[in-house]
């Protein structure tokens, strides 16, 4: 019986040990792996520096009313002080519901979407066409995918001055049209006409990532799959559908995403496309430049603030997304 009761009471104090401190598990953490810690603090004091201490700074912007004229400055010898004062969530509210925010905010918000929409789904589609063509044996095959890739390895800069060269009135474009006695739009200066090239240049810039992307994703589904539909009787398009897409699933899945980050956030094409002008085929964020760069006073807090909505509305659309993802494979098995 003693060693019955000397057996409940060590189970008892073994149950009763408290659990070691969160300083304790991360000392002991730290003894087990110092090498793995010493090897990623160069990266974290990297993305610290280059990433969290801007971004942080940011922030403390959008809450303030600094610009061109309050913010800490050097004019010859004289050193004048930042005057800037703090004004809590006003550029917040100025930019969502404040006077003219249609015109400041939300056009180039539907603007945006619309572009990230409509150039997403070109991508995918044409540069799946595309794979699907490539993925067949063709002669001079690795002809025709260098050719696709150049786009993508030209540097943008040099797309899109090519584009503005062909787009302008008399360029290349416009003349084939006339030749064909089809309609020349203004395509640098009428405000449809200038989404629409932007669409056109920012499709053509785009389609090749998609292309070497879903390739690869082509290439990884097993030859035998199709070999056992082709035998169950399934035609090319049941093929496609219930073996090419749920094979390209995870692939799809990526590059869908990473093209709606990259499209909300293109700058490169609408800038050096449009420069300044064509404010209807701005997007927020060539807004937020023009706000903090483009105009004199700079408002650094509005176009700050602009930067933190971006941020926000794709934080809250990968979320969504990659649980619609997670909701859709649960569904599928």
């Amino acid at each position: 019986m003693s060693v019955a009761v000397q057996g409940a009471t060590g189970k008892g104090s073994r149950e009763r040990e408290p659990r070691p401190g969160a300083w304790q598990r991360l000392k002991r953490s730290y003894a087990r792996n110092w090498y793995a810690y010493a090897m990623a603090a160069p990266v974290v004091l990297v993305l610290g520096v280059l990433v969290l201490y801007p971004l942080g700074e940011g922030l403390w912007l959008t809450l303030t009313d600094a610009n061109s004229l309050n913010i800490a400055r050097t004019i010859g010898v004289n050193e004048i002080p930042a005057s800037y004062e703090f004004v809590g969530l006003h550029n917040y509210a100025d930019i969502l519901w404040g006077p003219g925010s249609y015109d400041r905010f939300w056009s180039h918000f539907v603007w945006t979407v619309a572009w990230t929409a409509i150039c997403v789904f070109l991508h995918y589609t044409l540069g799946l066409g595309l794979a699907l063509l490539l993925n067949k044996k063709l002669r001079a095959r690795s002809l025709y995918r260098l050719l696709l890739i150049l786009p993508w390895a030209v540097p943008t800069f040099v797309t899109v001055f090519s584009w503005r060269l062909m787009l302008s009135d008399g360029g290349v474009v416009n003349s084939a049209l006339g030749a064909l006695h089809l309609p020349e739009p203004g395509w640098l200066t009428d405000p449809w006409a200038q989404k629409a090239a932007a669409i056109l240049v920012n499709t053509w810039a785009g389609v090749p990532f998609m292309v070497i992307s879903l390739l690869g994703g082509l290439q990884s589904i097993p030859g035998e799959l199709y070999e056992a539909a082709e035998m169950d009787g399934a035609t090319a398009w049941q093929r496609f559908r219930y073996v090419t897409l749920p094979g390209l699933r995870t692939v799809s899945s990526t590059v869908v995403l990473l093209g709606v980050i990259w499209t909300f956030n293109q700058f490169n094409v609408i800038f050096l496309l449009f420069g300044s002008g064509a404010p209807d085929a701005q997007l927020l964020v060539t807004w937020a430049y023009r706000l903090g760069f483009g105009q004199i006073p700079r408002d650094y807090a509005q176009s700050a603030a602009y930067g933190v909505i971006l941020l926000s509305i794709l934080i809250v659309f990968t979320a969504f997304y990659r649980r619609w993802l997670a909701r859709t494979e649960k569904a599928n098995g």
